[in-house]
């Protein structure tokens, strides 16, 4: 598919990309980010065989919905998915090619399983969002879901996506927390919670609005403002 992350091996249909050490991408960070990094990817990788047994009823009822509504508006020729999980938006990427990235191994593994019924081209990754490794200009639309609730400096991740380097357009679907809930609680937020998920209590391109990076085009409320389609694009040199 001709991308290439820096320093690192190409990244071709279902290759993967890691570290000789096991350690997380952006290494630079500190010892503490990457402990943060380490045990949320260690769970995930633990829970990885079964996953899907976890969020069978929420992908049945909704989540199924939800994908396929955020990826309709997804624009090629060159779309990054941050987050790919165990694969399952795969059947509603759109027809160009596409490139896949999640930090762990273990779900990365599980995505390998379902390339062959991919709606395109995927080429699957392993890479932390904290710390992209792509060259500027490499992607039109980068698209996530359920993602940044889980990853251990959101913000850091929205500045990557959000850079010159990585493109145009930005699709997230994201759990925020409602607003005067002091805590993610009650049966209906926990049956919705993974592992390393904190419910932010803001939708994540507020955080990143004021940072100057994004310029928000639409919010979408999915489950009443629990759930939200953002949608996004990265700011210019011009504004």
């Amino acid at each position: 598919m001709g991308v290439e992350a820096r320093g690192a091996t190409p990244c071709g249909a279902a290759a993967w990309l890691t570290d000789r050490k096991g350690q997380a991408w952006g290494q630079g960070r500190g010892a503490a980010a990457r402990g943060s990094t380490g045990q949320i990817r260690g769970r995930y990788d633990r829970v990885a065989p079964w996953y899907d047994r976890l969020e069978r009823r929420l992908e049945r009822e909704h989540y199924r919905h939800w994908r396929a509504r955020l990826w309709a508006l997804a624009r090629g020729p060159r779309v990054l998915e941050v987050g790919v999980g165990t694969g399952k938006n795969v059947f509603y990427h759109p027809l160009e090619a596409v490139v896949a990235l999640d930090f762990s191994p273990g779900m990365v593994a599980q995505a390998r399983q379902r390339l062959a019924r991919a709606a395109g081209p995927v080429a699957l990754c392993r890479m932390d969002v904290q710390c992209l490794g792509f060259p500027a200009a490499t992607f039109d639309t980068v698209a996530a879901t359920f993602v940044f609730g889980s990853v251990p400096d959101p913000v850091a991740g929205l500045r990557e996506v959000g850079r010159d380097e990585t493109g145009g357009r930005i699709l997230l679907l994201e759990y925020v927390r409602p607003a005067g809930l002091a805590r993610p609680g009650g049966r209906r937020a926990q049956s919705a919670r993974a592992p390393g998920l904190r419910c932010q209590r803001q939708p994540p391109h507020g955080r990143e609005r004021a940072a100057g990076r994004l310029v928000l085009e639409r919010v979408e409320p999915l489950w009443g403002d629990a759930v939200l389609l953002i949608v996004a694009r990265r700011r210019t040199g011009g504004g």
